[in-house]
């Protein structure tokens, strides 16, 4: 009878971590498996879904001169994230932890200890978010901060093109 209890208390200290889960799926397949932001102008960011545990979420500001990327990774260190630009403009930002594993003291495990509750995740989620960069991007001008576990990635735009006019002359038949 105590193993079914044990077994029963266990499932149910986990079900946050499940019902987060849960709902980071329902978020991601009501949306289509598009996180990109709403624009009114002409430049979009386009998002190209999550994956590897859900997708963090993630702010996407434009201002006149870049574009940035603003995701909560709480409990991530620098060694943890990734930033990278793959081929067709993709930005990809990936995190977690390397163990997946609560690290526990020793002596807590030790005989007369026993968990009543575990509401902390027994790591940081991990997440994979990919956007498609629009045109006016520089590829070249990508920057990635993270600070008190936020994780800030800028996107320098380009120039846009100087408008020429091209003058023609009329001929007088």
């Amino acid at each position: 009878m105590t193993e079914l209890f044990d077994t029963a208390v266990t499932s149910l200290l986990h079900l946050p971590e499940v019902l987060d889960r849960l709902a980071a799926a329902d978020g991601d397949r009501r949306s289509g498996g598009h996180h990109g932001a709403h624009h009114h102008g002409h430049a979009r960011v386009h998002g190209l879904g999550g994956g590897g545990g859900g997708g963090a979420p993630v702010d996407i500001v434009e201002t006149p001169g870049e574009y940035s990327f603003l995701l909560d990774v709480p409990g991530l260190s620098k060694s943890d994230i990734q930033v990278t630009l793959e081929e067709d403009r993709v930005l990809v930002m990936k995190g977690g932890s390397n163990n997946g594993k609560r690290k526990r003291e020793e002596e807590e495990e030790g005989e007369g200890c026993r968990y009543i509750r575990l509401e902390r995740r027994a790591a940081p989620r991990s997440f994979v978010r990919k956007f498609r960069l629009p045109e006016d991007a520089d590829t070249g001008g990508i920057a990635a901060r993270c600070e008190n576990g936020v994780l800030t990635v800028t996107v320098k735009k380009q120039p846009p093109p100087e408008k020429k006019t091209k003058s023609v002359q009329v001929t007088i038949a």
